[in-house]
């Protein structure tokens, strides 16, 4: 098939040697901050805090919370031009949607009358916020409707990427405490450009099972 969006899916694939050397233009990456903040999530919540890492000192703060445990992703930590944190809310509560429907009034999309109506939306996130008021497991979820936006975005653009749950989210808390501001962050995303002939992932075709296996037309 030869569509531009297939055509992107089938040039995108998880990167595994970067070259340190190349960056991502600054123009790019405004269309990736944009992206990602335009994003779907449920009742758009929004219940996320995205953090970039581009300079040197944010690179090896990141490349130390592999101390302990998933040492294969801590290359990419200083070799790709950018790395993406991926943090959700684990407590999203009825006053922090509140600023979401107060944008969703101010921006035009909903009528101010209908605030209140709109607001009753946070019975989504109820239904699986427990006793305690967590609701982590419906607020990372939504994190990934993010990131599969996001792969999509940088294949459009031409740049190589990585999602990684190979990271430690507890050392990641610590080490990022101040900028993740109470999130919680269980996946990162590497970007940039793969190292000519050191990538062994490059260029390889799509492994997938067939249509048949995974979409049923009824």
């Amino acid at each position: 098939m030869n569509h531009p969006i297939i055509n992107d899916l089938n040039s995108r694939y998880t990167a595994k040697k970067y070259d340190e050397n190349k960056r991502i233009s600054a123009d790019d990456m405004e269309v990736i901050k944009e992206a990602l903040r335009l994003s779907a999530s449920s009742i758009n919540s929004q219940p996320w805090k995205f953090i970039v890492l581009e300079s040197d000192e944010a690179k090896q703060r990141f490349h130390n919370t592999f101390a302990n445990k998933h040492q294969f992703n801590q290359q990419h930590a200083k070799e790709a031009s950018h790395t993406l944190l991926l943090a959700y809310d684990p407590e999203f509560t009825k006053e922090k949607f509140a600023k979401r429907v107060d944008a969703e009034v101010s921006s035009g999309h909903l009528p101010a009358e209908n605030y209140d109506n709109f607001m009753g939306a946070y019975a989504f996130a109820e239904m699986n916020t427990d006793e305690k008021g967590y609701n982590g497991h419906w607020t990372k979820a939504q994190v990934y409707l993010a990131l599969g936006n996001v792969l999509h975005t940088l294949a459009r653009l031409g740049i190589s990427s990585t999602p990684m749950e190979g990271v430690d989210g507890d050392l990641i808390g610590e080490l990022f405490a101040a900028e993740l501001d109470g999130h919680v962050c269980e996946v990162a995303l590497a970007m940039g450009y793969h190292k000519d002939g050191e990538d062994y992932n490059f260029g390889k075709p799509k492994a997938r099972l067939a249509q048949n296996d995974v979409i049923a037309i009824l």
